[in-house]
C-alpha cells in the first residue's frame, strides 16, 4: 500500500491561495507554481506526487475558480483531507479528478507524517504510521468514479465510447 507524505495547513484556506489573481492569465504551470505560496513558500516547488494536504476547517473558501483545485491536481496532490470544505470548490475539485476526503480528525494529522488511505466501499480511512485510523465520510461511488477517471470530462468520455459501441436499436411506434 501506498505511503503519503502529509504537509499540513491551517484553517480558512481560500481559493485565492491555491490560484492567486496575479496569476490568473497565465495558465495553470504558473498559477500551481504559486500556489499556497502566502501559506508555505516551499509548497509548489517541493511538495511531490501522492503527498495529501491537510488542513483546518473551511477549505477553499472565497471564489468558485476551478483553478484553485486543477492547482493542487497539477502538482500532483493526491488527495486534500479537511474537516470541512466550500461546496464550490468541493464540486470543482471531483469535476478536475481531485480526492477530497472529510474527516473530523484531520487535524490530528502531522506534518511529514506518512499516511495510507484505504477504502471500504465508499467510506475511505487514513491509517497512519503509528497505527491510528481516522475514519472519513463516505465518498459516493459517483465522485469515485470521477477522481478515478480523472474528472468528469474523462468519466462522459468513456460513458460516450461506451454508448457508441452499443448496438442502436429502434423503437418502432404502432
Amino acid at each position: 500500500m501506498k505511503s503519503h507524505k502529509v504537509w499540513r495547513v491551517g484553517a480558512n484556506i481560500d481559493t485565492d491561495a491555491l490560484a492567486p489573481g496575479a496569476y490568473m492569465k497565465h495558465g495553470i504551470d504558473v498559477i500551481a507554481a504559486h500556489c499556497l505560496e502566502v501559506h508555505r513558500t516551499d509548497f509548489a516547488r517541493e511538495v511531490q506526487a501522492g503527498d495529501v494536504l491537510v488542513s483546518g476547517a473551511n477549505f477553499g473558501i472565497g471564489s468558485s475558480r476551478e483553478q484553485a483545485a486543477g492547482a493542487l491536481k497539477h502538482l500532483g496532490v493526491a488527495a486534500v483531507i479537511a474537516p470541512t470544505y466550500s461546496g464550490l470548490f468541493f464540486r470543482n475539485a471531483f469535476n478536475l479528478g481531485l480526492l477530497l476526503l472529510t474527516c473530523p480528525e484531520a487535524d490530528s494529522l502531522q506534518e511529514n507524517e506518512q499516511v495510507q488511505l484505504t477504502y471500504e466501499g465508499t467510506t475511505p480511512q487514513v491509517l497512519t504510521t503509528s497505527g491510528r485510523v481516522l475514519s472519513c465520510a463516505p465518498v459516493p461511488s459517483f465522485l469515485m468514479d470521477m477522481v478515478n477517471a480523472g474528472g468528469l470530462v474523462n468519466v462522459l468520455k468513456q460513458r460516450m465510447a461506451a454508448k457508441s459501441t452499443q448496438p442502436f436499436i429502434a423503437s418502432l411506434s404502432s
